[in-house]
């Protein structure tokens, strides 16, 4: 059952965390440098293993507990994500590092976004299923 609207919902967060990371810069140095998520070790891995989560959890459609959990687990791995840059983005006094934020900061709030659409659209699938169960 690929073709229901949670694997739509959850191939997007799997894109914005895996795709969009090469596109839009985390911020920019003193220097003019833009800082993008392969260049830090700990925020890549964080956007691959949110992509990773989100493709596991589109093909877990016979199984949509595990579904439902493994989107709740990328929700907390986004928050966890976003949590790192509000940690960056304030802990710096001054100019220290961080000259300019730019926009891959926010790409974990889409993709809680979006993951909280298909969790909402896998919870709709399994009342549908129960209610059909009890008819019998």
């Amino acid at each position: 059952m690929l073709q229901r609207i949670q694997s739509v919902y959850l191939l997007l967060a799997a894109g914005i965390s895996a795709g969009l990371i090469f596109v839009f810069h985390l911020w920019i140095t003193n220097e003019d440098v833009k800082i993008f998520a392969m260049d830090e070790l700990l925020y890549f891995g964080l956007f691959l293993g949110s992509a990773a989560l989100s493709l596991l959890s589109i093909f877990m459609f016979k199984n949509r507990k595990l579904q439902f959990v493994l989107g709740r687990l990328n929700i907390i791995l986004n928050f966890i994500l976003l949590g790192f840059f509000a940690y960056q983005s304030l802990n710096i006094s001054g100019e220290a590092l961080v000259s300019e934020k730019g926009i891959g900061i926010f790409l974990p709030i889409l993709s809680i976004v979006l993951l909280a659409l298909a969790n909402k659209a896998i919870k709709k699938d399994e009342d549908l299923v129960k209610s059909v169960d009890r008819l019998r």
